[in-house]
């Protein structure tokens, strides 16, 4: 995510989404009631005569300005839309007050105007800006004894090699052939190493390189290799990186890896209340208690819930207080159990009476 423009004065925002997660930000950055505009398409009826085209009528781009009054993403298409009265546009072609969807897209600038820039809401667009520095996976690009890594930022893929192994083929006998494998295998290790707290290795390539690459971690670097996965693609180099970027590999895997680590934060939530103990809360009176007492060590919040509950000030206090807050998306079936227990839990440093 990047700031485009800023205008503090009049609440006005001009941000850019670069990724998937950035457009699962902007969904909760986007409020019911605020006015945005982006480039957009619509159908214009032809009024040149011609029938055959007139029945379904001109595909036109243009910006548009819309009054927020409802707000769909589907996590797992990437699709954010945005739907209300239209407030600004060409006149000539299309009448403010119609009804139109605006869809939020990869690298296409949108202009968000809001009342109030809440500070919860402020502290999300740093997030997702301090996010875009991060590594979301490292693609390794194996052809033959050349390797090419791409390192995936959110702001798009950093290049690094090739790496040359100058190993003969299996059909020519060199009794070091193997020593040199290692060589070059290991060669590729001492690249990823060099970059923290990767969630994801995805080795991709023709032929049986990329599956020998992968038996080596398995003995050498086991940790490695539990985070990692094959990808057949019909070449390497920085082709094959590109062809796995094309089928969507990297953004599948972003998601389910935020959908993990969600799970693995509620999961420890009803581990807890399975055994009885103290050192939870949930439902909006439990958990305002607990706050109060500066207990909690994690509040776990629905993400369509911190708007109608009002939740923001409750969660400034738990990072006040040195706790963590952590955002449950309600698209998957963790988010549906946080929903049965009031939208809202917390994990606590000691119970509270």
């Amino acid at each position: 995510m990047k700031i485009i423009y800023q205008d503090k004065k009049n609440g006005v925002m001009n941000l850019l989404p670069e990724t998937l997660d950035d457009l699962w930000h902007l969904s909760h950055i986007i409020e019911v009631g605020d006015n945005i505009y982006s480039k957009t398409s619509r159908r214009i009826q032809d009024t040149t005569g011609d029938k055959l085209r007139s029945d379904r009528g001109v595909k036109k781009t243009f910006t548009l300005g819309i009054s927020v009054e409802n707000i769909n993403f589907h996590i797992f298409t990437g699709k954010l839309r945005l739907t209300g009265p239209i407030i600004q546009g060409p006149e000539d072609i299309i009448p403010l007050g119609s009804h139109h969807t605006i869809e939020a897209k990869i690298n296409t600038p949108i202009k968000i105007s809001k009342e109030v820039w809440s500070n919860w809401i402020l502290k999300r667009i740093n997030q997702s800006i301090k996010a875009s520095k991060k590594l979301s996976a490292i693609i390794i690009s194996l052809e033959d004894d050349v390797a090419d890594i791409g390192l995936i930022r959110q702001f798009g893929v950093e290049y690094y090699g090739p790496i040359m192994g100058n190993i003969s083929g299996k059909r020519i006998l060199d009794k070091s052939r193997q020593k040199k494998l290692n060589q070059f295998y290991q060669s590729i290790i001492e690249v990823i190493n060099r970059f923290e707290d990767v969630s994801t290795f995805i080795i991709a390539g023709p032929g049986f390189y990329k599956n020998d690459f992968f038996k080596y971690l398995k003995d050498k670097f086991p940790k490695i290799a539990k985070k990692s996965i094959l990808e057949n693609t019909g070449s390497g180099g920085r082709s094959g990186i590109y062809e796995v970027l094309k089928n969507g590999t990297v953004e599948k895997l972003t998601s389910e890896n935020r959908i993990a680590y969600e799970m693995s934060i509620l999961e420890k939530l009803f581990e807890e209340m399975s055994k009885g103990t103290s050192k939870v809360a949930y439902g909006r009176e439990e958990v305002n208690k607990a706050v109060n007492s500066g207990a909690v060590e994690k509040l776990l919040v629905l993400d369509n819930s911190i708007k109608s509950k009002n939740l923001e000030n409750l969660m400034d206090m738990v990072e006040n207080m040195s706790g963590k807050v952590i955002v449950i998306s309600s698209e998957h079936e963790g988010g549906k159990q946080l929903e049965s227990l009031g939208s809202i839990a917390a994990l606590l440093r000691y119970p509270v009476n």
